[in-house]
């Protein structure tokens, strides 16, 4: 054979094998996907078996992928996860909830997920697609529905002599004088830096008719006549004693709080896992579930799809998109509900429940808004909740607490 001839053999032979190489690697080297999930199983050893019988799962369905659930805690979230994905070393999937997808999306940093999706869209929640949607894109795919409602503790009600669980604003303000003469708050609210409003204040700006944002999103809203009725509303009830001054410190929590210590009778933004929990701390007898409450305007709580996002920097995002896929399969739907307490984010899935008050929660979806999604939710969130501090606890008067909240919240979405 000429020369010429053998090293072109020669060279088309090793690049063979380099190809073969290649392969072999590939195939004995699993892909390594990385998800951020929160503790929405708030028991933690019933959250790390759950997420480890995840994997498995998954890795067993999808040969070559190697699945990591890496376990996170809710304080700090939001700049953790910015900083995790504007400086590309964050996780492959993260679970997001819909305040958080526009700025993300604003910035670049979700990669879509429709293709996920293909096959089951219809069979969602509308109003859990609506939540995730961004520009006509699909950047999240829904693995479980929260929803909250108004609880009760019986037993604090009927030794004030209040036989009526109050469900109204004007019902509210009359039994609370009979509680706080027991010495107990009417009810529990959370005020700390780590609550979102969407669990506390704003409930009850939708109740009195209010908005966070204008419709064109341009600038906020929440300073109108509306917002101003409402804080006064928690401002009067605070100065009265009906709301503990613990809930400066409170995280939207049951357990540790006054709520849940029975030291205030009802709480009006509670998920059923904590309705459960309350069942089993103060005896099933003295716990009942109520819906929204009913403002000025309109009976309005809070619920949004819990979704999952996959980050645009990854380099496994077909594989990312996999486990998406998995996720929103009617078995983990089930299961994650079932562990978690929440709902079903699709209209064909049934999350089973032993819940005596499955029922009343999934009645309250009727009533439940998933907030007011823009890029800046959560920067707003950090600007309004120290003045409704100021505005509790008499530094301010409610009007202009919410007025120098605004004033900062328009410079920040003022165009650059």
């Amino acid at each position: 054979m000429p020369r010429r001839r053998r090293v072109a053999a020669c060279s088309a032979l090793v690049f063979a094998l380099l190809l073969a190489g290649c392969d072999h690697h590939r195939d004995d080297s699993p892909v390594d996907v990385t998800v951020w999930m929160y503790p929405v199983i708030t028991d933690p050893q019933a959250d790390a078996a759950y997420w480890k019988g995840i994997e498995e799962k998954f890795e067993r369905a999808t040969p070559g992928v190697r699945l990591t659930v890496e376990r996170m805690p809710w304080s700090g979230r939001d700049w953790r996860i910015a900083e995790a994905l504007a400086g590309g070393s964050g996780p492959d999937a993260i679970l997001l909830m819909p305040d958080q997808i526009p700025y993300f999306t604003s910035q670049g940093a979700l990669a879509p997920v429709d293709t996920a999706l293909q096959g089951v869209l219809g069979r969602f929640l509308p109003t859990a697609l609506d939540a995730v949607t961004e520009g006509g894109r699909i950047y999240g795919a829904p693995i479980y529905q929260t929803v909250t409602t108004t609880i009760y503790n019986k037993r604090l009600l009927s030794e004030a002599g209040v036989t009526t669980p109050p469900a109204t604003w004007e019902e509210i303000k009359a039994a609370a004088p009979r509680l706080h003469s027991k010495g107990i708050a009417l009810f529990d609210y959370s005020a700390s830096d780590d609550a979102s409003l969407n669990l506390n204040f704003y409930p009850l700006l939708w109740q009195a008719g209010g908005r966070v944002f204008t419709e064109d999103g341009d600038r906020v809203a929440f300073n109108g006549p509306e917002g101003v009725e409402a804080l006064t509303f928690l401002t009067d009830l605070y100065r009265q004693g009906a709301i503990p001054s613990s809930a400066m410190s409170n995280t939207n929590r049951l357990g540790g709080q006054a709520l849940g210590r029975q030291q205030a009778a009802m709480g009006y933004s509670v998920i059923l896992a904590d309705a459960d929990l309350a069942a089993r701390t103060w005896g099933k007898e003295n716990v009942m579930v109520g819906g929204p409450l009913q403002g000025p305007a309109r009976e309005a709580g809070f619920g949004a799809p819990g979704a999952l996002a996959v980050n645009a920097e990854s380099r496994h995002r077909a594989e990312a998109k996999e486990f998406l896929t998995f996720m929103v399969q009617p078995e983990q739907i089930r299961s994650l509900g079932k562990a978690s307490g929440y709902l079903s984010p699709r209209t064909d899935v049934v999350v089973p429940s032993d819940s005596p008050y499955a029922r009343q929660y999934q009645a309250a979806l009727a009533s439940a808004s998933a907030g007011e999604p823009h890029p800046a939710s959560r920067q707003v969130m950090s600007l309004l909740a120290p003045e409704i501090r100021a505005a509790l606890t008499g530094r301010k008067s409610p009007a202009a607490a919410l007025d120098a909240a605004a004033e900062a919240a328009d410079v920040l979405l003022r165009p650059s």
